[in-house]
């Protein structure tokens, strides 16, 4: 029955149009109603209206649609009837077609003819007709004799519409007229039917042609679909405007295998230009019925070709537009931009969609993502599918972790492509958090530092861009994790919150008794994590008129239980939390709106407050030097964090005490004699000022150590039991740096109050000691060496105040500060070799006391080398003495592991060789140095001056130049090296340090740098990049003419030793300085890429000045790295061409391009082929030499064209070299190639074929001939470098299996005798070393079997032999003759031995035994 059947969407969709018609929407949902005199009943004499009448429907005009009376199966039956006993049948069904077409000739009757009709409910007919009723022409098309005529009439009528516009009459007729075909009982002739319909496509316009096809599933019988499917298909070629109805057309047809992978590549192509509204439509039609074995392939090419920076870029067009336009095209604008975003959400529905109901298609994409190596080849897409697939398939989340793990270490995806996803898809993602969330929490539990950002970089974005539930759950899952008592997960978490509280505070606040009860795991924080959390809870507490909050109550009911404690550690956090709080007190505030508002007229009450809180912390510094010293830091922290937003009230008062303090506590008047007994005779040095007539300060160094030093016991308690406060020399450089800071607060960042401390003196004693530390005693040389620390440490904090001062006489005096750090820390590697378990003063005081012991490996001496030819140079030629020496260092590359800086290497050796004392490395002590400031490198600015430069200029007065020269410029660079790598380099990408000891001294020495962010850092770095340049291209130039003077050799009679390793050092440390900078990955982050621009234009501008302001990112990528590419020519050693190879990596990686690749390639080839010598004349050798060439050798592999050729180059040419040199000998082609190099070479080019031949894909039957050749090429070509390097050590493997198959015998042995001697001690390892023999026996079985190689091996039973050789009897081999009925092999030759395993080639055919019996 016609009323029993469901109607399809198109029909849905066809019905929706008589929407804009309400009266006649009202009348077919009601009883029938009078209308007005245009709706009148159609009356006049046509057969067609009376004959329909008669049945059942009574035709109206106007816009009243047709009433039916009877139900549409009686209407059909009885019309049917009618027509066929009429008269003048069959001629009346022509008359009857001719009064339709009369009928429809006026556009309201036809449309009430095609849309359905009104059921007209009487009393006695109520029940007697269905609610919704057919049109009257669907209904005469259900009879069988008019069929063919109407279906001819409604194509007939269709071309009449053609060029109608939607809406002119209020109908859309063509698609009327299509909708009457759908889900016919019975189509006579539907092979007709279909083939008129084709051919109105093709001369119809698009949106008829669109509505018909989108009908042909409804139209078409079962038998028809696949031949319609071919034929649709073709339409795909001619026209791309009709690609979504004919995909939509074709996902619900039955299509064979051939065709719909032909339809889906075509489908595949268009992806990347389909409008965004029809993309849905597209991927659903790829997605559609994919088996399993094509899925990879398909979902790979989908992943190519879908890019999400097309639907992104219509949404920021539509919001800048609606940014310049009215408030009405706003909202229009907003309108478009949400109807967008609902596309995008479409679209991941439909993926959604075939990842829950099609099996094996989401691991078909996870395949896909992993099977992508190219970082520029990971896209926002891939994350939001894999978290999509992580909400949806549960099985999958394990294999989504490990995927996410083993990408972002890598930069596959970095924090930036979640970023992006967050901001432009917040909508699609939003239905993910629970995921979000939970990996998340799984990423902090990393042991990854990558993985471990990047899951904060998951919170950060998730708070920031979802509503106040999913807040919530992130500030719980934060607290969680920074009480669970993770280092890590600490740090990470307290990062987070402090981040949040920084740009999101008014959301925040709503949250913050959650982040209070962190107050009550406080026990596992160490005094950095208490920093954190004290300001995240400050912030809380003291903004946005929360003044009155309880979280102030808790914070100081802490702070006070802290500070009265007695435990130093205790003291320590309350110390680090009282002075932060203190600081969101003190500070301004700012509005939402970014109006200032200043705090200075705070309330009475606030005030008292915070004096009392400083006076209470005061007050409990003043019996300890070390938590005094922290308070003066921790104070100057505050000043320099806040700076100029401090409330200037707050501000005196902090500043009130300080000056007098330090002028009465460590400043005296130069007098010519200093009363107090001493431990060491006191004299004034290093004073920089000329006239010291006129009343000159000193700073009474050596007195007041003495004095505390002595009298340690006696004094401090007496101090302590009268209450004043105790003067030590630990408080000097804090409160020193406290002075200063408040100093330039206050006077606008002049330093004139306090330029005295520059240039005067300290009283110290005489330091010409290199002889006499043997003659002095334990204490007089721990002492001494305390002595030095609190002097180094003055001048770093002197160099700190006024490295920024623009007067040339004081920079002259800044310069010279460095100049006396350089040699006093000289002076200190001697004093700390005499002195070994030597505990120095703590310098840094906001990290655990523990943390900052040195261990005693740390404290090893350099030993002094033994040889008879230092006795043997003479004393004018001292200088290259040394220099060979130390260049003859560790021939089997022991050097000690621990972080020594550049200028150590050069100075240990040269220093020690000349003067005959062991030195030590002074990188271990960095917790025993205050920590140099970034404004620090502001000296860089001032030229370079070298010895040879003087000489040649007759230069006799250096200093008075205001330049550095190289052990001042070293030491600097060394200084930045260690912040840049800090700071922008992520642990992930640095040697692990040895055990957790190594991962708390890490963060020693970095306080103040790391309160300031990356960005901060690179900001000031990039502003260095000028002077930096300048140094490099006179390390360039210095080389250069150096090569030049001596004829390119190395070690000529004019080079001055000390000085090139001096420069070389140099060298180095600015090459790392540009790689360290470059590598830093915020670059790739939107907000710096004005900052990466400013970058590359500086060395852009050292090639072409004044050229680079309008050119595009690629074009200074380009000159940058053709600048640097500049240096190959004069690197002065191969640790110096490693960092620039991987340097100009970096700079190529933004964005990398061929001719780069191919430019590296070249560049670490040219590398490898160059001879590299030692001042000494030898070749540089040792494991810090095989590192650096293991990884060149590892660039080359990788950016070469051809892994396979260059492997096969190395193999044929440069080893075959190598063999037939001398014993010393090395390859001519590739000098870097020597016997002590070879594995090294061996395990790179092992490595590289391996992964060549992995990345060489499998064969397909439907590859060509040439993929075919192509790639039966590359196995040729693999297969012989597999070959070649085999033979290479065939013979050397031979000899180690021989090798320890007669250990293996020896160890046999040692269990024989250990039984006759009886011996316990050995015989208890018996049975366990025998157990790993025979392990290890079958293990070699099992690997020559695996390898087919079984004839190697032979088998029998080993005799029980003595530590002689002497065959042992037993009672069982006196019965028993061992050799009988066990093995067939001839008898053991006891002069030769028995084997255990014997190669096929190398081994010889007397080894009879194998397996080790257990005798």
């Amino acid at each position: 029955m016609v009323s029993k059947r469901k109607l399809s969407k198109s029909d849905a969709h066809g019905d929706s149009l008589i929407a804009e018609l309400p009266q006649t929407k009202k009348s077919r949902i009601s009883c029938k109603e009078k209308t007005s005199a245009e709706d009148g009943v159609v009356e006049n004499n046509n057969i067609f209206v009376q004959l329909v009448k008669s049945a059942g429907i009574t035709l109206n005009a106007g816009e009243r649609q047709n009433d039916i009376a009877v139900d549409q199966a009686t209407f059909q039956k009885k019309l049917c009837q009618i027509l066929r006993k009429h008269p003048f049948y069959p001629r009346i069904v022509q008359e009857f077609v001719s009064g339709l077409e009369t009928h429809i000739k006026d556009r309201d009757q036809f449309r009430n003819c095609l849309l359905p009709c009104a059921p007209v409910r009487g009393e006695g007919t109520r029940n007697l007709v269905h609610s919704y009723c057919e049109s009257l022409i669907k209904l005469l098309l259900g009879i069988e004799t008019l069929q063919p005529a109407i279906i001819t009439v409604l194509l007939e009528k269709l071309p009449e519409f053609f060029f109608d516009t939607v809406g002119t009459f209020g109908t859309n007729f063509p698609r009327l007229i299509v909708n009457q075909f759908k889900w016919l009982d019975k189509i006579l002739d539907s092979k007709d039917l279909v083939m008129k319909l084709m051919q109105m496509v093709s001369v119809s316009p698009a949106p008829i042609q669109h509505d018909i096809i989108t009908s042909l599933p409804e139209i078409l019988e079962d038998s028809q679909q696949s031949e319609v499917a071919r034929e649709v298909s073709q339409l795909l070629k001619r026209d791309n405007r009709l690609t979504v109805p004919i995909l939509d057309a074709l996902s619900s047809l039955d299509l064979d295998a051939g065709l719909l992978a032909e339809v889906r590549q075509s489908a595949m192509i268009i992806v990347p230009a389909v409008k965004l509204e029809d993309l849905p439509v597209v991927i659903k039609f790829i997605l559609h019925n994919i088996k399993a074995v094509d899925a990879v392939e398909v979902i790979s090419a989908l992943r190519k070709n879908l890019d999400l920076s097309s639907c992104i870029l219509p949404l920021q067009m539509l919001s800048s537009q609606s940014k310049l336009k009215s408030q009405p095209q706003t909202s229009s604008s907003t309108s478009q931009v949400s109807s967008s975003q609902n596309c995008v959400k479409l679209l991941f529905d439909v993926i959604k969609s075939a990842v829950r109901f099609q099996k094996g298609i989401s691991e078909a994409w996870i395949k896909a993502i992993e099977n992508t190596v190219c970082v520029s080849d990971h896209k926002v897409l891939d994350l939001i599918v894999l978290l999509l697939i992580h909400t949806t398939n549960t099985k999958s989340r394990k294999q989504i972790e490990r995927v996410l793990r083993n990408k972002i270490p890598l930069g596959c995806v970095p924090e930036q492509l979640l970023q992006s996803a967050f901001r432009n898809h917040s909508l699609v993602i939003k239905d993910f958090f629970p995921s979000i969330l939970s990996l998340a929490q799984t990423f902090l539990h990393s042991a990854d530092p990558c993985v471990v950002s990047f899951g904060s970089c998951m919170y950060k974005q998730a708070f920031a861009a979802f509503d106040s539930y999913c807040q919530q759950e992130v500030v719980s899952a934060l607290v969680t994790h920074v009480c669970g008592g993770n280092d890590v997960e600490m740090d990470i978490s307290l990062d987070v919150l402090t981040d949040l509280v920084t740009l999101h505070t008014s959301s925040l606040i709503c949250y913050a008794t959650f982040v209070k009860n962190i107050l009550d795991y406080t026990e596992k924080l160490n005094p950095q994590q208490i920093r954190k959390l004290f300001y995240i809870l400050g912030e809380l507490a003291f903004s946005q008129r929360q003044e009155d909050s309880y979280i102030q109550d808790d914070m100081h009911m802490v702070i006070r239980k802290w500070l009265s404690s007695t435990v130093p550690k205790y003291k320590q956090m309350g110390i680090i939390g009282a002075i932060t709080v203190a600081g969101s007190m003190a500070a301004k505030r700012r509005k939402e709106d970014g109006c200032s508002l200043e705090r200075t007229q705070q309330s009475e009450e606030h005030c008292r407050q915070l004096s009392i809180l400083l006076d209470l912390v005061s007050y409990c510094c003043e019996q300890s030097p070390e938590a005094l010293a922290l308070y003066y830091d921790e104070l100057a922290n505050l000043i320099e964090k806040q700076k100029g937003n401090l409330d200037s009230q707050i501000l005196e008062r902090i500043g009130k005490s300080v000056v007098e303090d330090f002028s009465n506590d460590f400043v005296v008047d130069l007098t010519p004699a200093v009363d107090g007994v001493h431990l060491f005779p006191v004299k004034s040095l290093y004073n920089l000022d000329e006239d010291e007539s006129q009343g000159t300060i000193v700073i009474n160094l050596l007195p007041l150590l003495s004095q505390n030093w002595l009298g340690k016991s006696v004094d401090e308690n007496t101090t302590r039991n009268q209450g004043k406060k105790i003067v030590s020399p630990e408080c000097l450089s804090p409160s020193f740096r406290l002075l200063r800071l408040y100093t330039t607060e206050q006077h606008n960042g002049s330093m004139e109050e306090i330029d005295a401390l520059l240039g005067c003196p300290l009283h110290l004693t005489d330091l010409e000691i290199e002889g006499n530390l043997d003659s002095l005693a334990k204490q007089e040389r721990e002492f001494l060496c305390s002595l030095l620390f609190h002097s180094l440490n003055w001048f770093r904090e002197v160099v700190n105040a006024f490295c920024q001062q623009q007067d040339l006489e004081m920079k002259g005096k800044v310069l010279t500060r460095l100049q006396n750090i350089t040699e006093l820390q000289n002076m200190l590697r001697k004093c700390l070799a005499a002195s070994p378990g030597y505990v120095p003063p703590r310098a840094i005081f906001d990290c655990e006391a523990l943390e900052a012991a040195p261990t005693i490996n740390a404290v090893g001496l350099v030993k002094k080398k033994k040889t008879g030819e230092k006795k043997q140079k003479s004393e004018g030629s001292k200088d290259s003495s040394a220099d060979h020496s130390q260049m003859e260092e560790n021939p089997e590359g022991n050097q000690p592991e621990a972080e020594t800086t550049q200028l150590e290497k050069v100075l240990l050796d040269t220093t020690e060789k000349k003067s005959g004392i062991p030195l030590v490395q002074l990188q271990s002590y960095r917790a025993f140095f205050r920590e140099l400031d970034l404004e620090v490198f502001t000296i860089l600015h001032c030229g370079l001056l070298t010895k040879s430069i003087l000489d040649s200029e007759m230069h006799t007065e250096a200093r008075e130049i205001v330049q550095l020269g190289p052990a001042e410029l070293v030491f600097l660079l060394d200084d930045l090296c260690q912040k840049l790598e800090h700071i922008l380099i992520p642990p992930a990408a640095k040697r692990a340090p040895f055990l957790k000891q190594g991962k708390a001294c890490r963060k020693i020495g970095f306080s103040h740098l790391c309160q300031r962010s990356s960005q901060e850092v690179a900001q000031c770095a990039v502003e260095l990049l000028k002077p930096l340049c300048n140094h490099m291209e006179n390390m360039h130039n210095y080389f250069q003419a150096l090569m030049t003077e001596n004829q390119g050799v190395v070690d000529g009679p004019r080079v001055n030793i000390q000085e090139h390793q001096l420069m070389s050092s140099c060298y180095q440390q600015l090459l790392q300085a540009f790689r360290f900078l470059f590598a830093w990955s915020g670059f790739s982050q939107r907000e710096n890429s004005d900052l990466l621009r400013s970058a590359l234009k500086v060395l852009a501008d050292r090639l072409k000045p004044g050229e680079t302001g309008f050119l595009l990112l690629e074009d200074l990528i380009s000159e940058s790295f053709h600048y640097l590419l500049n240096f190959q020519h004069s690197v002065p050693n191969f640790q110096c061409a490693l960092t620039l190879t991987q340097l100009l990596i970096v700079i190529a990686e933004k964005p990398v391009a061929s001719w780069k690749k191919d430019k590296i390639a070249s560049l670490a080839k040219q590398f490898l082929c160059q001879s590299w010598m030692q001042l000494s004349g030898t070749r540089e050798k040792g494991s810090q030499f095989s590192d650096a060439l293991h990884t060149l050798l590892c660039v080359y592999m990788e950016h070469t064209d051809n892994i396979l050729k260059a492997v096969e180059d190395i193999s044929s040419v440069g080893v075959p070299e190598l063999i037939n040199s001398a014993n010393d000998g090395y390859s001519s082609t590739y000098p870097t190639l020597t016997r002590q190099t070879f594995p090294v070479f061996f395990q790179v080019m092992m490595a590289q074929l391996e992964n060549s031949a992995r990345s060489i894909s499998a064969g397909k039957p439907s590859d060509s001939s040439e993929v075919q050749l192509e790639k039966l090429l590359h196995w040729n070509m693999a297969v012989r470098d597999f070959h070649i390097l085999v033979n290479l050590v065939k013979e050397d493997v031979q000899s180690l299996l021989k090798t320890l198959q007669l250990s293996t015998r020896q160890l046999h042995h040692m269990c024989g005798h250990s039984k006759i001697h009886q011996d316990l001690g050995l015989t208890n390892h018996v049975p366990l070393l025998k157990k790993s023999l025979e392990q290890f026996v079958y293990r070699v079985k099992a690997m020559l079997a695996f390898n087919h190689c079984q004839e190697a091996f032979w088998v029998g039973i080993l005799k029980n032999r003595d530590l002689q050789g002497e065959e042992i009897l037993s009672q069982d081999s006196e019965e028993n003759d061992p050799g009988e009925g066990v093995s067939q092999l001839p008898r053991e030759d006891p002069a030769e031995g028995e084997g255990d395993i014997s190669g096929s080639e190398g081994g010889s055919k007397h080894n009879d035994d194998d397996e080790e019996s257990s005798e």
